[in-house]
């Protein structure tokens, strides 16, 4: 029995991605094992695992295109830019006094004003919770000593911003469907939206439906995966890298 290929995970929150790859290799009892992108432990979704002598091919998977399913807060901001940072100002949302169109949420009407701004190839400046490196060192560990450093803004492109769902409340919240490329941190462009509209936010939750090419439908939780496991059938979901060519 062989295992080499891909295997689709449906990724959980809590837990990071190489902890995946732990309870992978020790399920599968195989070492060589890697991914295409790293979700954070906060996020859910798609992540690629790519097994035994289909590691090779990692490197031309790298540069896929991202899909996200992502929960903006707004008038709360955070130190990490996420839910599970510190709270460092809360600022509820002011209402639009402005008579909505019909069916059409005053904040929607905000937002279809501002997304456009978004969208191409734009400027992001990595945050500071992240893991680009800084004269050898990541800039989260900066960050957990208090740090902050300059950064220089890297090119990323979003190829499409839509807005799924809008709640009321005094910290509103907006369900966001991106579609960009490799290396948008979400965190940072739900940061940059709420300081636009005046209120601040932060990402509240998050999922990756595409990890290109890549979909979350394709994709098995841990749980199924030992379930084939204990019977010997997860060969018949590992991809073959040569079927996707």
């Amino acid at each position: 029995m062989t295992h080499d290929g891909i295997l689709i995970v449906n990724k959980p929150k809590g837990i990071t991605s190489f902890d995946v790859i732990r309870k992978l290799r020790k399920l599968l009892n195989i070492k060589k094992m890697g991914h295409t992108g790293t979700l954070d432990p906060l996020a859910e979704g798609v992540l690629p695992i790519f097994i035994g002598k289909a590691t090779k091919e990692i490197t031309g998977y790298l540069a896929g295109d991202k899909g996200y399913v992502a929960e903006m807060t707004l008038g709360i901001r955070t130190d990490t830019l996420d839910s599970e940072g510190k709270i460092i100002d809360q600022r509820p949302k002011t209402r639009d006094q402005r008579p909505a169109a019909k069916g059409n949420h005053p904040l929607n009407q905000q937002l279809e004003q501002l997304l456009p701004k978004y969208i191409g190839q734009i400027e992001q400046l990595p945050p500071m919770y992240s893991a680009v490196h800084h004269k050898g060192k990541r800039l989260y560990e900066l960050a957990r000593q208090g740090k902050t450093v300059e950064r220089k803004p890297r090119n990323i492109t979003i190829h499409s911003i839509k807005v799924l769902e809008t709640t009321d409340g005094e910290f509103p919240k907006v369900k966001l469907e991106v579609l960009c490329s490799k290396g948008t941190y979400i965190r940072q462009l739900i940061s940059d939206i709420g300081d636009d509209l005046g209120c601040g936010a932060h990402m509240s939750a998050l999922t990756r439906i595409i990890s290109a090419p890549f979909h979350l439908s394709q994709a098995f939780t841990l749980d199924a995966i030992e379930d084939l496991a204990k019977i010997g059938k997860v060969d018949t979901i590992v991809l073959k890298v040569d079927s996707l060519k």
